[in-house]
């Protein structure tokens, strides 16, 4: 997901794919870094990406960065770690998710899904 915007803090200002508007950015202030452990995805509007997901389920993360989109529009879900950050994004048929499907059993099946008869 974090490729797909246009900078990133990772190493220094690095450029992105560009393909959403918006940077990739730290997180600051006393959280852990990086941020690792299971987390609320709550929805911000309805997609086939997240069809069949309860609102505020539980998804497993584990990054020292979020992104930061300059559109809402883009976002489809937000998750709270210090700040509500884009956890799932969407422009057209380009989806990105901040945690990761493959570790987050039963959300992280049904989003796979979604994507395949999607696509």
């Amino acid at each position: 997901m974090q490729l797909l915007f246009e900078r990133g803090e990772e190493h220094g200002d690095c450029e992105g794919l560009g393909l959403l508007p918006g940077a990739v950015r730290r997180f600051h202030g006393p959280l852990k870094v990086p941020h690792t452990g299971w987390n609320r995805v709550r929805a911000t509007r309805r997609s086939p990406l997240l069809e069949g997901l309860p609102d505020g389920a539980y998804a497993y993360f584990n990054h020292s960065f979020y992104c930061d989109a300059a559109s809402d529009d883009d976002v489809l879900a937000r998750t709270a770690y210090g700040l509500a950050y884009p956890s799932v994004v969407e422009r057209g048929r380009l989806y990105g998710v901040q945690f990761h499907p493959e570790k987050s059993q039963r959300v992280g099946l049904t989003i796979m899904r979604n994507f395949v008869e999607r696509c």
